[in-house]
C-alpha cells in the first residue's frame, strides 16, 4: 500500500511554489502577493473585514446529545467546535510553543526543513499554491508521522522535544478522529462493517500541517490562504481564540469571520466525508485573512482513510423511505483522488460526480 506521502510524489512541485518568502525582509506588500489592485473601494467588502462573525455551533463532546448535534452541524454547515474533546489544554500550549519556536527562526534556517519538490513533508507554502497567480501570505510545517528527518536539520542537538510533543500530539488527535468520526457514522446509521472500521482506524493516513500568518503590511490586499476545501474525511484545527483569521463560505451570506472560542478545538467535513455522505454534508469552503497587527499560528490535523481504500456515498445512504436514491459520486481510491485533487484543486469531485 502506498503511503500518503508517495501519493502526492507524483505531482512534484517548483521551487518557487515550495519556497516562502523572507517575511522578516519585507516591509511593504510585494506585487507578487498582491491578490487585488490598490485603492479598490470594494475589497473591504469583498474581504467581510468589518463583518458579523459567523455563529459556529460548540458541542459538548460528553453531551447525551452530542451525535445529534454532531450530524446536524455536518448537514447543515460541515464545520463546528467540540468542547470536552479530551485534549489536554497543557498539550495545545506546548504544540503553540514548539510552532513558535520553529516559525520565530531566521529564513535561512526554516530552509534547512524544506520540503522537496516531490515531497509532503516539511516547510514551505500551501500545496495549493500553484493554483493561484498570486502568492499567499502563509508557511507551513507538514508532518506525516515523526518529524525527525526535517526536525534535525534545524536543530542537530535539540530536536528531540519538538519530536516528541508533535508525535504525541498526533496520537491524541488520532484518537479524537476515530472519537468524533464513530458519531458521524451513527448518526448516518451507518455500521462499523459498512466502512471496515478496523482497517480505517489500524491504516488511516493522517498528517499535521503547522500553519504560520506573519504580520501582513497591507492585509487588505493579501491572502493568507486561498479558498479550498480538505481533502479528506474530518479536519480538525487548533487556533488560539484571540487569532481571528479564518473565514467560511456561507450560502446566503458570502465569506463570514470565524472566532474561535477559547479552549475548544474546530472540526470541519473534508472532500472524502462529502463523497460518503452522498453529498448530505457540505465539504467545507474556507480561507484566512492575514493580520497587520498579529502573527497568526494555527495547528491542522487531517485524518483520512489508508491510500489504496475505495471512498463512495455509503449504501445505506442511497435509500431513503425504503426507496434507491442514486448515488451522487462514483467510487475512487484514496490515491487516486489525492492526486486527482492535486492537479484539479475544486475541479475534483465534479470529475468524480455521476452525471
Amino acid at each position: 500500500m502506498a503511503t500518503l506521502s508517495e501519493a502526492y510524489s507524483e505531482t512534484p512541485l517548483r521551487l518557487q511554489h515550495i519556497i516562502p518568502i523572507d517575511f522578516d525582509s519585507v516591509k511593504e506588500l510585494p506585487q507578487s502577493h498582491s491578490w487585488l489592485q490598490s485603492g479598490d473601494e470594494s475589497l473591504r467588502r469583498m474581504l467581510n473585514l468589518d463583518g458579523d462573525h459567523f455563529s459556529i455551533p460548540a458541542i459538548d463532546l460528553d453531551s447525551p446529545d452530542a451525535i445529534e448535534m454532531v450530524g446536524h452541524a455536518c448537514k447543515i454547515m460541515g464545520i463546528f467546535q467540540v468542547t470536552n474533546h479530551g485534549i489536554p489544554l497543557s498539550l495545545l500550549r506546548e504544540v503553540e510553543s514548539q510552532a513558535w519556536r520553529f516559525f520565530l527562526l531566521p529564513a535561512r534556517t526554516k530552509v534547512k526543513a524544506l520540503r522537496s519538490s516531490g515531497g509532503a513533508t516539511g516547510y514551505g507554502v500551501a500545496r495549493i499554491a500553484p493554483f493561484f497567480n498570486k502568492f499567499m501570505w502563509h508557511e507551513g510545517f507538514t508532518m506525516m508521522g515523526s518529524p525527525l528527518e526535517h526536525a534535525r536539520e534545524v536543530w542537530p542537538h535539540g530536536y528531540r522535544q519538538f519530536c516528541e510533543v508533535m508525535e504525541d500530539y498526533q496520537d491524541k488527535m488520532k484518537a479524537l478522529s476515530e472519537r468524533v468520526l464513530a458519531m458521524i457514522l451513527k448518526y448516518l446509521g451507518i455500521s462499523e462493517h459498512d466502512v471496515d472500521w478496523p482497517r480505517l482506524q489500524h491504516d488511516a493516513c493522517t498528517a499535521l500541517q503547522l500553519n504560520s500568518y506573519p504580520q501582513c503590511p497591507n492585509p487588505g490586499q493579501a491572502m493568507g490562504l486561498a479558498p479550498h476545501t480538505d481533502t479528506f474525511l474530518l479536519t480538525i484545527l487548533h487556533q488560539n481564540d484571540s487569532a481571528h483569521g479564518l473565514q467560511v463560505h456561507s450560502e446566503g451570506r458570502g465569506w463570514v469571520p470565524v472566532f474561535p472560542m477559547n479552549g475548544a478545538l474546530m472540526v470541519n467535513v473534508g472532500d472524502m466525508l462529502h463523497i460518503m455522505s452522498n453529498a448530505m454534508f457540505p465539504s467545507c469552503v474556507h480561507r484566512v485573512i492575514p493580520s497587520e497587527n498579529r502573527h497568526r499560528l494555527s495547528v491542522a490535523y487531517f485524518y483520512g482513510p489508508p491510500t489504496d481504500f475505495h471512498v463512495s456515498p455509503v449504501h445505506g445512504l442511497t435509500q431513503a423511505s425504503g426507496q434507491e436514491v442514486a448515488a451522487r459520486f462514483r467510487s475512487v481510491m484514496v490515491k487516486d483522488y489525492v492526486q486527482m485533487k492535486a492537479k484539479n484543486l475544486d475541479k475534483a469531485l465534479s470529475m468524480i460526480r455521476i452525471r
